[in-house]
């Protein structure tokens, strides 16, 4: 009876110290992260989003998700570029998410799409599916990808971004580049895309946006 107690106390014992190595490889530092927005694109737009300079005939909302003509233009002419206010970076820390997938192969020289950051009205940042010198990229950091739908992670804080990108297939998120940001003020999120041929329907679509909060648990 005795050595059974010894058994069961040595076997609590054990577990305790496992639970503590648990905790030693997961640090106090790891993240938490709660949905916060969330928009399949599914037979509607959700509330909360506006369209800038729109072009109704070049946008629809298919089976799958939003789908966008990509059309000739820079990033102050973007045409239907789809924007919503974004949450306070002086708040917390966030990540933008959305799947990007081009439905034609990408011709043209700088030919995009993806997210582009917003501060006052001006675009600041982009984080983007790009042909650039005939190789398609994750931009920022020239990342070279397979030609086939990328999952787009936008990480932002106060002064600082991290923009991570995910092709289909692969089983993590990988690191297109890190930087800075300007102050927070009138902060927007959008999806587009730009620098479209003239002489072809090129179509994008764009699936699952999620906004989450990254907290420190």
């Amino acid at each position: 009876m005795r050595l059974g107690f010894f058994r069961l106390r040595w076997s609590l014992i054990l577990m305790v110290l496992a639970g503590i190595l648990t905790l030693m490889a997961y640090p106090l530092a790891a993240k938490a992260e709660e949905l916060i927005f969330r928009d399949r694109f599914e037979g509607r737009l959700d509330q909360g989003w506006y369209w800038l300079r729109e072009n109704p005939g070049f946008w629809r909302l298919g089976e799958r998700g939003l789908e966008i003509r990509l059309e000739p233009g820079v990033a102050t002419t973007v045409k239907n570029a789809l924007v919503r206010q974004a949450p306070n970076r002086a708040e917390g820390t966030y990540a933008i998410e959305v799947t990007v997938n081009n439905l034609s192969p990408l011709t043209n020289q700088y030919e995009q799409a993806g997210i582009t950051w917003y501060v006052d009205g001006k675009p600041v940042f982009k984080l983007v599916k790009e042909l650039v010198d005939g190789v398609v990229c994750i931009i920022p950091g020239k990342k070279p990808i397979p030609d086939r739908p990328v999952r787009l992670r936008l990480i932002v804080s106060r002064d600082r971004y991290i923009a991570q990108y995910r092709p289909e297939g692969e089983p993590e998120f990988l690191l297109a580049a890190e930087g800075s940001l300007p102050a927070p003020s009138q902060d927007e999120v959008s999806i587009q895309g730009y620098h479209g041929p003239t002489d072809a329907e090129h179509w994008v679509r764009f699936e699952d946006f999620r906004i989450l909060r990254i907290d420190s648990r």
